[in-house]
């Protein structure tokens, strides 16, 4: 790969080059003297001064105001989520721009407003400081944490770690600070989820320059009694090792976290021999890129139990994921979706000297299972042809009449519980609180190919559609940062739909390197390819535009180190109602209903469940089992779906079904 000069971003990306800095730094000084010159990444520069300018600055906003804006500058290490108060917004918060010179940090408060295609920016008197590398949340309660971060000088001499704790509220955009004296430290590079009442953040790193320190440790934050714990277990407990840019998804028992980036230490020969013969010896730095899963189980303090006791919590390791993304990538950011994490994109570095790093990057869409701790390959399809529902509708009369019963039944079922059965149907579409939700939106252009290949995008996923946004690519000298944002649909998975796109070539890197003609012709290749296929949606060469390649199928260890407790991969003889090819969520709910509220009935009667559910919450409830078990077969019913509609099969109907249709006609037959 490409020689940098300069660093930012996530540890991970720092340390790439962090054999050739040193190296590089000692040239500078020469050609600096020569020169005479003055040209130093320390920058005498104070960053305590810096901040409180900053503070100034926002101290001059005397309200909370929003108003349109263009979409947000390029930028990474930012933070994307879905809005918890509302399934229309998108929130964007922080991050930094890297031009090849001077590093820039942002805390602007972007929201988009999807059904309208507008970009908000929300100025505050009272918000988070400038930062990259940040992480953030949502809780049960509906509001955003947010945590730590970092920030440099322009020339990223001097780094400074925050370790302030905020609380956002989506609807109102209020930052609030929580102080807390026995808080976890400073940090970037961490992840944070939610557990019922709880926060969860584990590790990240430390930068100082010199060195990185990976962590650790693991904090928890009671959003009731607002305090922090930090579990203190056994020595000869098992626990994850330091890392960072990992992924933590929520989990109905605890969290569950995967894979990782972090650098160890160890012993390689010098290839020089000592006086006494033997061979010299020296420590470095290897970059480990994790793989592992693990599962934090959190149990809660019982009733009785004082008000302040925090709850028991032991991390178990769970075997190899099946399918895991071969090779091994860092950087393949996850956002959680119904039970899966979904990731996209990421990187493979192979050092193939001390002066150069070859890397490899991806565009593959993946969803990792939780419960099952599987991999899956996500490929965007075609809309099928509408030709089986054209023929539905020139059926008979009497399967209109039956549509007409259920529909009937339906409504006779809501007025006597003095209900509706909208309320599930609401649940199913998107949510109209707000009266020009049914506005058109313009046509943007969509493609069917994933995004050009990248790592550290930012991903959120809100109302079963992700939102990737920018991400890092790198070709030679040139660091390039994506300006735009991708929507795809989890459910259809049919297409890939610009939100927005920019082209952006102000690269500023230095060019006096001894590598710079090579790095030349590679910035004026791929500006040539810029501009050629700018208007493709595709702003690099060398990616297919109509298939997305499958990954390679890693095989599960049987390595006893992988032998440890588990969380069962697969549920036995699941009696359970399944999802039918070509089926929707509306219809599979349609079709199972009954059954998923005889499955609740159930174990309210064994006990389960003490809590005596009208009609109305019990459909609700069985609509969420109906909806889990929908996205947690989504997978295998796609693949089922492809290969019957290259069979020639556009439909799947049960016998019953068919039956009954057929009417008397088919009896006779």
């Amino acid at each position: 790969m490409g020689k940098k000069e300069k660093k930012s971003k996530t540890a991970e990306q720092k340390v790439r080059v962090a054999a050739k800095r040193e190296k590089k730094a000692t040239q500078k000084e020469k050609k600096g003297r020569s020169k005479g010159a003055v040209d130093s990444d320390a920058e005498d520069v104070d960053l305590e001064a810096i901040r409180a300018e900053y503070e100034q600055q926002q101290a001059q906003f005397l309200k909370i105001t929003e108003s349109s804006c263009e979409p947000p500058s390029a930028r990474t290490s930012a933070t994307l989520i879905g809005s918890p108060s509302s399934s229309r917004e998108i929130l964007l918060f922080g991050g930094e721009y890297f031009n090849g010179a001077l590093a820039t940090f942002f805390n602007d408060l972007f929201v988009y407003v999807i059904d309208k295609d507008e970009w908000r920016k929300v100025t505050s008197p009272n918000s988070p400081l400038p930062r990259s590398g940040h992480a953030w949340t949502r809780s049960t309660a509906g509001d955003i944490y947010l945590f730590g971060g970092e920030f440099s000088s322009p020339k990223q001499g001097t780094f400074y770690h925050y370790n302030d704790f905020w609380k956002l509220d989506p609807s109102s955009r209020e930052w609030t600070r929580h102080e807390s004296k026995k808080g976890p430290p400073a940090r970037s590079g961490h992840r944070m989820t939610y557990f019922k009442g709880y926060i969860i953040l584990f590790g990240g790193f430390q930068d100082t320059s010199q060195q990185t320190k990976y962590l650790q440790d693991l904090w928890i934050y009671d959003t009731h009694h607002y305090t922090w714990y930090n579990p203190v277990l056994p020595p000869a407990t098992q626990k994850p090792d330091p890392r960072s840019s990992f992924s933590l998804h929520p989990h109905e028992a605890g969290a569950v976290l995967y894979g990782g980036y972090s650098r160890v230490k160890i012993t390689a020969t010098a290839g020089k021999q000592t006086k006494s013969g033997g061979q010299a010896s020296r420590s470095v730095l290897r970059p480990v890129v994790h793989q592992d899963t693990w599962f934090l189980r959190i149990t809660q303090p019982s009733t009785d139990a004082p008000a302040n006791t925090p709850p028991s919590i032991r991390w178990e390791r769970r075997k190899k994921p099946v399918n895991s993304p071969n090779p091994s990538r860092a950087g393949a950011t996850q956002a959680y979706h119904k039970g899966r994490g979904i990731a996209f994109g990421g990187v493979h570095d192979v050092e193939e000297s001390e002066e150069g790093i070859n890397s490899e990057f991806f565009d593959h869409l993946l969803a990792w299972n939780v419960e099952r701790n599987r991999f899956f390959q996500l490929a965007l399809r075609r809309p099928r042809a509408p030709a089986k529902r054209q023929a539905d509708e020139r059926g008979s009369k009497k399967g209109r009449g039956k549509l007409d019963e259920e529909e009937l039944l339906r409504n006779l079922a809501a007025l006597e519980t003095k209900g509706s059965h909208q309320t599930v149907d609401n649940t199913m579409e998107q949510r109209a609180d707000d009266p020009e939700v049914g506005t058109a939106r313009p046509e943007k252009l969509k493609l069917f190919a994933m995004p050009h290949p990248r790592f550290n995008a930012q991903l959120a996923v809100q109302d079963d559609v992700l939102y990737i946004f920018g991400g890092t690519f790198e070709q030679g000298d040139h660091e390039h940062t994506f300006d735009e944002m991708w929507a795809i649909d989890l459910g259809k998975l049919d297409g890939v739909q610009e939100v927005f796109k920019r082209e952006i070539d102000n690269w500023q890197g230095s060019e006096n390197d001894s590598s710079a003609s090579g790095s030349d012709d590679d910035e004026q290749s791929e500006d040539e390819d810029l501009d050629d296929e700018g208007n493709a949606g595709v702003p690099l060469p060398a990616i297919e535009t109509n298939a997305v390649p499958e990954p390679k199928d890693a095989t599960v260890s049987e390595d006893p180190e992988w032998i440890e407790t588990d969380i069962p991969d697969a549920v036995v003889a699941d009696t359970r109602p399944h999802p039918r090819p070509f089926e929707s969520l509306r219809e599979f709910f349609a079709r199972t209903s009954a059954n998923w509220q005889d499955i609740i009935a159930e174990k309210m009667r064994n006990g389960d469940s003490i809590v005596n559910h009208s009609v109305k919450e019990l459909r609700k409830s069985a609509f969420d089992q109906a909806e889990t078990m929908w996205w947690d077969c989504r997978e295998e019913v796609t693949a089922l779906e492809d290969v019957q509609e290259a069979a020639g099969i556009g439909d799947v109907v049960s016998i019953a079904d068919r039956s009954q249709e057929a009417g008397a006609a088919g009896k006779r037959r």
